[in-house]
């Protein structure tokens, strides 16, 4: 099946419109006609070759939202018209510890969403700057919000679910301080994530102009980071920090901000490594430096699921595909509030 898509030839080409085949389905798939697709930094970097081992013609997008047009024989779980989404994930062993702990994020087998070897045509995955694509059933999310909500829901599948995770597994709730640092497309979901789970959220940003933003977005406190003061009024007082920044920082000026046995968890996905932090300031009070990716399917789930609950949606500005080459330049400024969604009806021209 030819379908319309979005993509680059080589890494220092402009994205531009494609046609790229997608399979049959098979018995346990699901195929879906993409409404909207989110667009990551990550994109960003596969896409301009900036991460090693770029496939080309490279289709990127792991922030899909659609509806389901077709199931395979042995799907049971969706029918056709079912809202769903799909994520990062495309395929895994499905029979490691961490695919039976419903934790594919972390399979060595685990097949991302664009640019990971695949049978089907031209062989690795292509994403979701496209008008459709055929998933595997167990990777395929329900979305139980509203519909008129859907272009908002998208990057959930990968901001939402990038930042729940961590949230979640270090136990973030009522009674807990919990920073988050920077307030871009993951951090703004952070805040959001972590005021409805009940925490006392404090928003770290390099920029005055983003302090109201922060507590609108549900932050109880704002520091401005090049504030040394104001830094230095948090000094050993936190229980968790979610780290969203994609550039290389000093970790060492947020480390020291962390209690006794207190964790920074960093999700941000620079392209150069960050300066190595002062093991002392690890090792005076039993701090943790951890790091966590995605999340499994089930948490996925779950996430979608409490957002709903919730009414959590990300805060978007919809784009055509003609402008997705724009979007990239502004999201490298950091000029978008905080997440530009693709409207897929648009690749068809």
């Amino acid at each position: 099946m030819r379908v319309q898509a979005y993509g680059a030839r080589a890494g220092d080409k402009p994205l531009e419109p494609l046609q790229i085949t997608r399979r049959t389905p098979g018995a346990h798939d699901v195929q879906i006609d993409i409404a909207f697709c989110g667009i990551c930094h990550s994109d960003l970097h596969q896409v301009r070759a900036e991460w090693a081992g770029t496939q080309f013609p490279c289709v990127p997008g792991h922030e899909i939202v659609g509806w389901v047009a077709a199931v395979g024989a042995h799907v049971s779980v969706f029918k056709t018209g079912d809202l769903v989404g799909v994520g990062c994930i495309v395929d895994s062993c499905k029979h490691c510890d961490d695919c039976d702990s419903g934790l594919e994020n972390y399979c060595d087998g685990m097949i991302g969403t664009y640019n990971f070897p695949t049978p089907d045509e031209p062989g690795w995955t292509l994403g979701g700057y496209s008008q459709n694509i055929v998933v595997h059933e167990r990777y395929v999310l329900r979305i139980r919000h509203a519909e008129d909500q859907l272009a908002a829901v998208a990057p959930l599948l990968c901001a939402g679910i990038t930042t729940y995770s961590p949230l979640r597994h270090w136990n973030v709730g009522p009674g807990k301080k919990v920073g988050v640092v920077g307030i871009g497309g993951l951090g703004h979901m952070g805040i959001k994530l972590a005021h409805a789970m009940g925490a006392h959220v404090v928003a770290f940003t390099t920029s005055e102009s983003k302090r109201e933003d922060a507590r609108q977005l549900g932050a109880d406190e704002v520091v401005v980071s090049r504030n040394a003061e104001e830094m230095a009024g948090h000094t050993k007082s936190f229980d968790f920090i979610l780290n969203t920044v994609a550039a290389p920082h000093d970790l060492d000026a947020l480390l020291v901000l962390l209690k006794r046995d207190g964790t920074m968890a960093l999700v941000g996905a620079p392209a150069t490594a960050h300066p190595s932090p002062n093991v002392f300031n690890l090792i005076m009070k039993r701090r943790t430096l951890a790091g966590s990716m995605i999340g499994g399917i089930p948490e996925t789930q779950e996430m979608l699921d409490f957002c709903a609950e919730h009414g959590i949606v990300a805060d978007i500005e919809l784009v055509r595909a003609e402008q997705i080459n724009a979007s990239y330049e502004r999201m490298l400024k950091g000029d978008v509030k905080y997440r530009f969604v693709i409207d897929n009806a648009s690749l068809a021209g």
